[in-house]
């Protein structure tokens, strides 16, 4: 597999245009933690999508991700990046008021760390907001790899699997069931806000097939008011630091 391949498989790919999904998602995160005026860290920025959405409220955003080609693209168009781990964040205790997290932590060596530093660096009452791959949606979306191969898109059912096999299948990224979520946080000084289950913008549905991509998002962010959520795409959890 070709390095830059490689490299995306084991981080994920970053978000290149910003669109419906991003714009909901964005709208999750105002509604929890208000970002206007605020101190904000994005953790594994990629290349900035939602550093520069936060910065039409607030001057004070700041990015850290571990792939310094993307920080550098970014870098062109953004200040305040910098190349960093999730693990090891180079600011201060008490530093922000909020940390936001977006399907990052599934692909970090130790995610528990990842946790520890987010909570670390913001201040009291400030709030971290985290997205990561829910357990029960149907598809694994990162691909799994197969004989020795690694075979891209959303393969179906991988995530129901017994942890042997599916880990199996998937080595390269984690998905959460809602209790191994919140267990990152035992012993930490947070009190959790929300913890509910989001399903996609389908961005690229509704690009191909504007009826489908309109029908599939009434039908689900109606289930997202009721007991089907737990079969959304992401995990959506904040916590606030005492």
């Amino acid at each position: 597999m070709p390095d830059a391949d490689e490299k995306a498989v084991r981080l994920g790919h970053p978000s290149y245009v910003w669109r419906f999904g991003q714009d909901r998602r964005l709208a999750m995160i105002a509604r929890y933690a208000p970002f206007e005026g605020r101190r904000i860290l994005d953790t594994g920025c990629g290349l900035g999508m939602y550093v520069g959405a936060f910065r039409r409220f607030s001057s004070e955003v700041y990015g850290i991700d571990i792939a310094l080609d993307r920080i550098a693209q970014a870098s062109r168009e953004l200040p305040n990046l910098q190349v960093a781990s999730a693990e090891r964040l180079p600011f201060e205790d008490g530093s922000f008021d909020v940390v936001l997290s977006h399907e990052v932590w599934e692909h970090v060596q130790d995610d528990r760390a990842a946790a520890d530093e987010a909570v670390r660096v913001l201040r009291p009452g400030g709030r971290l907001v985290v997205f990561v791959p829910n357990r029960l949606w149907l598809f694994e979306t990162h691909g799994v790899y197969w004989s020795g191969e690694y075979h891209a898109g959303n393969i179906p059912l991988v995530n129901w699997l017994p942890d042997a096999l599916r880990n199996q299948l998937a080595p390269h990224v984690r998905a959460y069931t809602g209790r191994q979520l919140r267990a990152l946080f035992d012993g930490l000084p947070v009190h959790l806000v929300v913890h509910t289950q989001v399903f996609p913008g389908y961005d690229n549905i509704a690009r191909r097939r504007p009826r489908v991509g309109r029908i599939l998002r009434a039908l689900t962010y109606t289930a997202e008011r009721t007991p089907l959520r737990v079969f959304g795409l992401s995990h959506l959890l904040v916590v606030e630091k005492k």
